[in-house]
């Protein structure tokens, strides 16, 4: 979405901020340790938000790693936000995990399965919840396919969006 002029955020990065103020390593278990952390002490939308404070009104923006309903609710008090799930399969995902390498990746099908498991639904208000949370998505684009599929489907998105088609 750069091409197009959108600036870019996560709500990860509020966890990282916060790991990094913390001396603590940025690992996939230190930050869903730090989220629930955060949301523990700041409630269920903090880490949205604290992105909400950086990102000027009205500006062009992305943000991704939306895992709660709560930051769904403090995104939605921004007029122009829109909440698009972009869904692809379990073994889109994981052939997508294992190419990339990252340090703190699940190393087997069955890690990678049961790490995704422990996020859909949350215990508590501290967790993730990507299944409610995607239940509130405004639109789905599905993403099976290419980096550069995927781009011109968000291309054309963004401008039946700009064009007040949706």
């Amino acid at each position: 979405m750069e091409a197009h002029g959108f600036e870019s955020s996560s709500c990860s990065d509020s966890i990282r901020h916060w790991l990094t103020e913390q001396g603590i390593e940025i690992t996939r278990d230190s930050l869903i340790d730090g989220g629930r952390s955060l949301r523990a002490e700041g409630g269920p939308g903090i880490l949205a938000e604290m992105l909400l404070e950086q990102i000027p009104e009205g500006s062009d923006h992305v943000i991704d790693s939306i895992r709660t309903p709560a930051e769904v609710a403090a995104l939605l008090t921004r007029t122009d936000f829109w909440l698009i799930e972009v869904r692809a399969s379990e073994e889109v995902r994981w052939e997508r995990l294992t190419s990339r390498g990252r340090a703190g990746d699940a190393e087997t099908f069955e890690q990678f399965r049961a790490q995704e498991e422990a996020e859909l639904e949350a215990a508590d208000d501290s967790g993730q919840a990507l299944l409610a949370t995607a239940e509130q998505a405004d639109i789905v684009i599905q993403n099976e396919g290419s980096v550069e599929e995927l781009e011109a489907d968000m291309g054309a998105l963004l401008s039946a969006i700009r064009a007040g088609d949706l």
